[in-house]
């Protein structure tokens, strides 16, 4: 089963390494079955016990995964392999359409929210002992939450939706259980997942959001957790309407032990409605992100769920970094406060290029995605050709391998840094780049 390579060892800790070891060097190839876990403490002379301890200490550090019946294998990617791997190197002269970042200028001035929240802690230190929260911070997004439909419940704060998003799936779930994600779908949560030692599975996503019917199938095949984007999904721009949130509702309702995560990430940026699932099971929770409204480098998100969600994430929490810096905190409510974005203005800037660019590639018969927030999907049956034909045109855009499982290929395209100037010329090399017609020129 495993060709010349035998694993080796007598000890859970020797068999593990022997089995790291061939993964390393090449060995083992990703996707290769072990062998079973009676077979080989028989063939290693050991009790199976062993062998099960070195499988699972492989399998927590998302070296293996294991399906049940049809036994462990090697991960098809390392899961410290980042999917960042794959972005595309940006030579100068090249525009970059990849990075996925908001643009500069739709973000606010920070001097003065900063000002404040350094002239506050000069007034009132924050030391040991003080409230991981805000209290300012929790009355105004407890407000926010509530203006949208989720349910009254407790509010904490991480260091961006990711690191709620681990803390959330860590305090439910133990490394072997699936969670159902959005193929394609975030790329850094697409990372995160193996890496915990959890199971992905894949659920398709349209215009709508996430399919009922491919994610009642990944409930049934055992997911424990779902993620869910309820607007601006990345990559695709997909966006949970009244219809389909009612569909999602009913189903999850059957699964009441299931554990939902929502992430808002587009709320500020995004002027279409939120229609939430929260509630519908017994553990969820609703993050939001300051990172695409008012810039990545805040590191702040806050979150909302049931009692005992919150309150295990906050434990935690406390055994670690303690608390997201009140500064960070203060600098928010600032912003909240002042008004500082026009929410309804960022979307229109974001959705004006969105549009253009859809309605551009659609008259040069190239089909393409983006009900929302600042990113253009668009499928394509040569993805590593149309990345790097659109590179040597001039245009830099991300490969849709970096937020796929098993969803056809595609590119990714961001119009936050594209002026309405931008928008024909990109349009020509992303028809010329796929096939569908010839690049027009432009004096």
């Amino acid at each position: 089963m495993l060709g010349e390579y035998l694993i080796e060892g007598r000890r859970a800790s020797e068999i593990a390494a022997s089995v790291e070891r061939a993964v390393g060097a090449g060995r083992l190839q990703p996707g290769e079955v072990l062998p079973p876990l009676r077979e080989l403490a028989v063939y290693l002379e050991v009790n199976p016990n062993t062998v099960a301890a070195a499988y699972r200490s492989l399998r927590d550090r998302g070296v293996i995964e294991t399906a049940g019946r049809r036994g462990s294998r090697v991960r098809p990617r390392p899961a410290s392999t980042s999917r960042e791997a794959l972005r595309v190197e940006v030579p100068p002269g090249v525009r970059d359409a990849s990075d996925g970042n908001p643009d500069p200028s739709l973000l606010p001035p920070l001097e003065r929210a900063l000002a404040e929240a350094a002239a506050r802690s000069a007034r009132r230190p924050v030391l040991y002992g003080t409230p991981a929260v805000d209290d300012d911070l929790a009355v105004l997004a407890r407000a926010a939450f509530a203006a949208d439909g989720v349910p009254e419940a407790p509010v904490a704060v991480t260091s961006g939706s990711l690191d709620a998003i681990e803390r959330v799936l860590a305090a439910h779930l133990r490394p072997g259980d699936a969670v159902a994600v959005e193929d394609p779908g975030w790329g850094s949560l697409l990372d995160l997942i193996p890496a915990l030692g959890l199971r992905p599975v894949p659920v398709g996503v349209d215009d709508e959001g996430p399919l009922p019917e491919q994610l009642a199938r990944a409930i049934q095949d055992g997911a424990r957790a779902v993620v869910v984007t309820d607007r601006a999904q990345n990559p695709t721009g997909a966006a949970i309407d009244r219809a389909r949130a009612t569909e999602l509702r009913t189903l999850l309702a059957e699964y009441p032990h299931l554990l939902l995560i929502e992430d808002d990430h587009g709320h500020g940026i995004v002027d279409l409605p939120l229609h939430p699932l929260s509630g519908v099971t017994d553990h969820w929770v609703l993050v939001r992100s300051t990172a695409k409204a008012y810039g990545p480098d805040l590191r702040l998100a806050v979150l909302t769920g049931d009692a005992l969600t919150i309150d295990r994430v906050c434990g935690r929490q406390r055994l670690g970094p303690g608390w997201i810096s009140h500064l960070l905190q203060d600098t928010v409510v600032h912003l909240w406060r002042t008004s500082a974005i026009d929410p309804k203005a960022v979307a229109g800037a974001y959705g004006r290029r969105r549009d253009a660019l859809i309605r551009a590639l659609a008259e040069r018969g190239v089909r393409a995605r983006g009900r929302s927030g600042m990113n253009v999907w668009v499928p394509v049956p040569d993805e590593t050709g149309a990345v790097a034909r659109l590179l040597h045109a001039g245009w830099a855009v991300a490969p849709g391998a970096r937020f796929r499982l098993h969803s056809p290929p595609g590119i990714r395209i961001t119009v936050s840094g594209l002026s309405d100037d931008d928008i024909l010329p990109v349009a020509d090399a992303i028809a010329s780049a796929t096939g569908v017609g010839e690049a027009r020129r432009y004096e």
